[in-house]
């Protein structure tokens, strides 16, 4: 089969990035894959953070991308849907993220050719930052489309709302193996110059309002001295809510703070040397984090939010709480901790995921889906 996938790549940073050549490199073993990337992903004025691009020229895939598609320039729409036709694919595949790319890519969808069908991997259909304007976008997006794949039945939910009857596959996130192997705690931990006899609970990726920093800011607080806390991540937006928090808790000595971006050969020290990921959201659909925790054995503690029950509460990968407040969480920290017993089960509970989670199992369910379509 031929299938072209139109999204971010390298030189473009982030999970969604990493996902897509990870997604690549794993069709390309059986079939015909071409990656169409962006000319332009956002213009610098709607991104948030310090820059779009990897600075390290080692990140980058072992292929080859047609950079073509500029999304804030309708010009570049109908070359890139022409190129994409010269191809030839029997499938197309998209990733859908938030309504700003629903005019590049509804466009590019709507010029295809009705003989090769459109599949979109959503991982958002409603964005956590909402605006009027974003239903009436993913409505002209979604309608381009032959069916969807989505990461998580409430991002599933979401999207029949919208159109109930559309066609979906949920398949959930695989887990990510392109970080290298865990390595020793002690040495992970003398990487980062943290203590290396404090329980260390790790806060890892982009810093935004809803993934509720603020609110583990607070629960560290009221912990005792045996733990630590490492924060990990670029800020999108201003970091200074956030050090007041820090220099108020009294734990600042504590607190490790890495703001900035997290380069792939890095990301293994930081899970490495944890004892426990903590994922104190707001609201969420999935999370990329856990599938990097899943990948070094790395327990987590939750909220209750979009699919994070149904991927590590159902599981027994980590604790979940209902209550969003810095005593939930310092509850479900202490509480994973109160019982020797409790890291191993979800360590073991973490393996058993890690072989359901492949990525040739995700890849297969895709194939099987354009094949019901």
């Amino acid at each position: 089969m031929k299938i072209a996938i139109l999204s971010c790549f390298h030189p473009y940073r982030g999970g969604i990035s990493q996902f897509n050549t990870t997604l690549y490199t794993e069709l390309s073993k059986e079939h015909t894959v071409k990656a169409f990337n962006f000319k332009r992903q956002y213009p610098e004025i709607l991104f948030p953070g310090k820059t779009q691009y990897v600075e390290q020229s080692g990140e980058k895939p072992q292929f080859d991308t047609i950079r073509i598609l500029d999304t804030a320039n309708p010009l570049t729409y109908l070359p890139t849907a022409h190129s994409i036709r010269e191809f030839g694919p029997d499938m197309l595949i998209m990733r859908y993220w938030m309504p700003y790319f629903a005019p590049s890519l509804g466009f590019v969808a709507r010029h295809i050719g009705k003989e090769c069908k459109i599949i979109s991997i959503m991982d958002n259909v409603i964005p956590h930052e909402q605006h009027f304007f974003d239903k009436p976008l993913t409505r002209y997006f979604m309608r381009a489309n032959n069916g969807f794949v989505t990461l998580c039945n409430a991002v599933k939910e979401d999207l029949l709302d919208i159109d109930p009857k559309a066609k979906y596959c949920v398949c959930p996130h695989p887990v990510y193996s392109n970080f290298g192997e865990r390595t020793d705690i002690l040495m992970a931990r003398q990487a980062l110059g943290i203590d290396p006899a404090k329980k260390t609970l790790l806060f890892f990726g982009l810093i935004r309002d809803y993934k509720g920093l603020d609110i583990l800011i607070e629960a560290f607080a009221g912990l005792d001295s045996s733990y630590q806390l490492v924060i990990a991540g670029e800020p999108y937006g201003s970091f200074d809510k956030y050090a007041q928090l820090i220099q108020k808790s009294g734990r600042k000595e504590d607190i490790h703070l890495f703001d900035r971006f997290i380069a792939d050969d890095e990301v293994s020290k930081f899970f490495c040397a944890s004892d426990l990921c903590v994922l104190p959201y707001r609201s969420a659909t999935q999370s990329g984090i856990s599938a990097i925790a899943y990948h070094f054995d790395l327990p987590m503690v939750t909220t209750a939010v979009g699919g994070l029950p149904e991927a590590i509460g159902a599981t027994g990968t980590g604790i979940v709480t209902e209550d969003i407040t810095p005593e939930g969480i310092r509850k479900a920290i202490t509480n994973y901790f109160s019982d020797p017993s409790t890291p191993q089960k979800m360590k073991k509970a973490i393996a058993a995921e890690k072989e359901r989670l492949s990525w040739s199992t995700f890849c297969k369910n895709i194939i099987n889906f354009y094949n019901t379509l």
